[in-house]
C-alpha cells in the first residue's frame, strides 16, 4: 500500500487538465505509438469538439522513482460547475490533488470552489501552473495569486506546459514525495466507494470505485449500502486505458467491478459497495442523491418519434444517471418528456447528444426550476411546470430555490457585473479582493432568474474575462406569478412561465412583440395577449392577410364599397371561429434570447 498514490486533477474549464494527463500518462510509459492522440481520456466526440469533459476518467500509471515501482491512480474530473457533485466524489476518493491553474488567466471561480471541496477532504494539495509556453502567459502575477491563495512557499509552485511537456517529471516526482500513501484497514469489512459508472452494451454498468478498507476478490458476494441490491463480482480489476481484470483489488487501490447490472439508477455515484456476509456498519460519508436543477420539457418534432425518443432518453440515461424524465403532454406540442438536468451545460450536452447518438430532432422548452408550493392547508408540492401549478386562489405562497454565487472578475468590470445581479434579483453579500486587481463578488441569487441567459450576459459584459461558480444554498419565499400567453384567446401551454411580480409586465410586453415577429400572417386578425390569471397585461395584434375587394368599384357611391368591405369581415370572422394559429419553432426558442 506504501507504494501507491492516488491523485486527481482539478482546475477551472480550459486550464489545460486533459492535455496535461496525456503528458502524464506518456512520460509514465502507459500510453504509447497509435494510442497517443490529444485528450486520450476524453473518449467523447462532443468533449473532444468543445475541449471539455463531461465525465469523470481513471487510469493507472507505474513509475519508477528511486529504484522502487510506484503506482499512481490517476482522476481526471470536469471543469464545469454542473458537474461538481461528481468532482466532490472523485476528491474524496484521493489522497492529493493537482490545482491547475493557467499562467495566462490565473485564479478563477471554479479553481476556488474545487480548492475549497478538496480542502475539506484534507487533501495534500500540489498547486501546477499550465501554459508557460504561452506569448501572454504572465508567470510571476499568476504566482502571487498562487501564493496569496494557497499561502505556499513560491519553490513549490511547479511551472509546466501541457503541450511541450516541460515540468512533467517533477510533478510525477511531487506527487510522490508530497501525497501520502492511502490509509485503511485491509482486516476490515469491506468498503469502496464509488465514484464513477459507465454503461457498456455487452457488459452493462461498470462501477469504478476505491477500496477504502478490505479487500474485494473476484466471484465476491457485494452488496450497494444506499439501494440495498446484492450482486456477485462477476470481474473486478483495475483501469489502464483497457480494463484489466485482477483476481483481487486491496486496500487504497482503484480499480471497477463489473457484475452485470442493466439500470443506471442502481448505481449511485457516491454509494459504498460492501460485502453481504461481513458487511459494514455504514457506508463512507458524503453520499448525496444527485437532484436535478434545471428542469425543461423535450418534444419531437414529428409526434410519431415518441417512442423512439422515449428509447433514445433511456439508452442515453445508461450512460449518465444524472439526467431524469417522465412523460407528459401539452396542448401545442403533443406528447414529449419533462426531463431534468444539473445545468444548463448538462442540457446543452443532453440535447446535442440525443441529436448525434440517436439522431432525434427535438423542440426544448423554456427551462424552468423546480418551486416549492405551499397551500392555504399548508400541504405542500414541488412544481417543475407552470401549467403544474393549482389555481392562484388556492395558494399560499410559492418557494423558490436559491443559490451563493461567486464571480471573479477584473476590477474594471465591477459596476456592470453589480448591475445585471442586481438586475437578477441578487443580493450582495461581501466583496474581497483576492490580489491585485482582481475581485471576488458573493451574492444570493434566485436560480430560476440565472438559467436562461445569465452566464452568456456575464461573459459579454466583462469581454470573457469573469468567471462564474454557484452551489444551491435554500430555497425562501418569493412573488412568483403564472404569466399565460394567449393566442385568440387559447392559451399556449408551452409558452407559459413563472415569473417574479415585479418583472411580470414587462416580459409579458416583450414575448408578445417578439412573438408578433415571428408568427406568420394568416387569413384572419391573431391577437397575441399576456395574462396573468384573467388580467390582460400586454397585447398586439397581427393583421390579416386581405385582398383588395373593393379593387373592381372605381367611382359610383359608397355604399356599394362598403357592401363588399362588410361581406370579407363576416368572412374573415368566420375564419377565425374555425381557424387555427400555427405556432412556428422558432417561437418556442425566441423566449431564451429575449434581449
Amino acid at each position: 500500500m506504501k507504494n501507491i498514490r492516488n491523485f486527481c486533477i482539478i482546475a477551472h474549464i480550459d486550464h489545460g487538465k486533459s492535455t496535461l494527463a496525456d503528458r502524464l500518462l506518456e512520460y509514465t510509459k502507459t500510453v504509447e505509438g497509435k494510442d497517443l492522440q490529444a485528450q486520450v481520456l476524453d473518449d467523447m466526440d462532443l468533449e473532444r469538439e468543445r475541449g471539455i469533459t463531461i465525465k469523470s476518467h481513471a487510469i493507472q500509471m507505474k513509475y519508477n522513482y528511486k529504484g522502487e515501482e510506484y503506482i499512481l491512480n490517476l482522476i481526471d474530473t470536469p471543469g464545469h460547475v454542473d458537474f461538481s457533485y461528481e468532482v466532490s466524489r472523485s476528491i474524496a476518493a484521493c489522497e492529493g490533488a493537482l490545482l491547475i491553474i493557467d499562467a495566462a488567466q490565473g485564479i478563477q471561480a471554479q479553481t476556488i470552489s474545487n480548492l475549497y471541496m478538496a480542502i475539506e477532504n484534507d487533501l495534500e494539495i500540489i498547486p501546477v501552473m499550465n501554459k508557460i509556453d504561452l506569448p501572454s502567459a504572465m508567470p510571476d502575477e499568476v504566482e502571487d495569486q498562487i501564493v496569496e491563495l494557497l499561502g505556499c512557499p513560491r519553490e513549490d509552485i511547479i511551472r509546466a506546459s501541457g503541450k511541450t511537456g516541460e515540468g512533467v517529471f517533477q510533478i510525477l516526482d511531487a506527487i510522490i514525495e508530497k501525497v501520502p500513501a492511502p490509509q485503511g484497514d485491509p482486516e476490515a469489512p469491506l468498503q469502496c466507494l464509488i465514484f464513477d459508472s459507465v454503461f457498456n452494451s455487452f457488459r452493462g454498468i461498470i462501477a469504478y470505485f476505491k477500496v477504502v478498507n478490505g479487500v474485494i476478490r473476484k466471484g465476491d458476494h457485494v452488496k450497494f449500502i444506499a439501494t440495498g441490491k446484492e450482486y456477485d463480482a462477476d470481474e473486478v480489476g483495475v483501469l489502464k486505458l483497457e480494463m484489466s481484470p485482477r483476481s483481487e483489488i486491496r486496500t487504497g487501490d482503484v480499480g471497477y467491478i463489473i457484475s452485470g447490472i442493466k439500470t443506471s439508477k442502481e448505481v449511485k455515484v457516491g454509494d459504498t459497495i460492501t460485502h453481504v456476509a461481513r458487511s459494514a456498519k455504514a457506508g463512507i460519508a458524503g453520499f448525496e442523491e444527485v437532484k436535478p436543477m434545471v428542469f425543461a420539457g423535450v418534444y419531437p418534432i414529428d409526434s410519431e418519434d415518441f417512442e423512439n425518443l422515449r428509447a433514445s432518453l433511456e439508452k442515453l440515461q445508461l450512460n449518465d444517471a444524472s439526467l431524469t424524465f417522465q412523460p407528459e403532454s401539452s396542448a401545442a406540442l403533443g406528447f414529449g418528456f419533462r426531463c431534468g438536468f444539473l445545468g444548463l451545460l448538462h442540457m446543452e450536452i443532453v440535447q446535442e447528444r440525443l441529436d448525434r447518438e440517436f439522431n432525434m430532432d427535438v423542440i426544448t422548452t423554456v427551462p424552468n426550476v423546480s418551486y416549492k408550493v405551499y397551500d392555504k392547508k399548508g400541504n405542500c408540492i414541488e412544481v417543475h411546470n407552470p401549467s403544474g401549478l393549482p389555481e392562484p386562489t388556492l395558494i399560499d405562497h410559492i418557494d423558490e430555490p436559491y443559490i451563493r454565487a461567486s464571480v471573479i472578475t477584473n476590477t474594471t468590470f465591477i459596476g456592470p457585473i453589480m448591475t445585471l445581479c442586481l438586475g437578477k434579483r441578487g443580493i450582495l453579500l461581501k466583496q474581497e479582493y483576492i490580489s491585485g486587481d482582481r475581485v471576488e463578488i458573493h451574492y444570493d441569487m434566485p436560480l430560476g432568474e440565472i438559467v436562461i441567459d445569465f452566464y452568456d450576459k456575464l461573459k459579454s459584459i466583462s469581454k470573457g474575462y469573469a468567471s462564474f461558480d454557484y452551489h444551491i444554498h435554500d430555497f425562501r419565499p418569493s412573488k412568483l406569478v403564472k404569466l399565460d400567453i394567449l393566442l385568440n384567446g387559447e392559451p399556449v401551454d408551452a409558452l407559459s412561465t413563472l415569473t417574479h411580480v415585479d418583472n411580470s409586465v414587462a416580459f409579458g410586453r416583450r414575448m408578445c412583440e417578439k412573438l408578433k415577429e415571428l408568427i406568420p400572417r394568416q387569413q384572419f386578425d391573431i391577437a397575441i395577449q399576456a395574462a396573468i390569471g384573467a388580467k390582460i397585461i400586454a397585447r398586439e395584434t397581427i393583421k390579416a392577410v386581405r385582398k383588395d375587394v373593393t379593387a373592381k368599384c372605381y367611382g359610383g357611391d359608397i355604399s356599394r364599397k362598403r357592401k363588399l368591405l362588410e361581406k370579407q369581415k363576416e368572412g374573415k370572422k368566420r375564419m377565425k371561429q374555425i381557424g387555427s394559429v400555427e405556432v412556428p419553432q422558432k417561437a418556442f426558442l425566441a423566449v431564451l434570447k429575449l434581449d
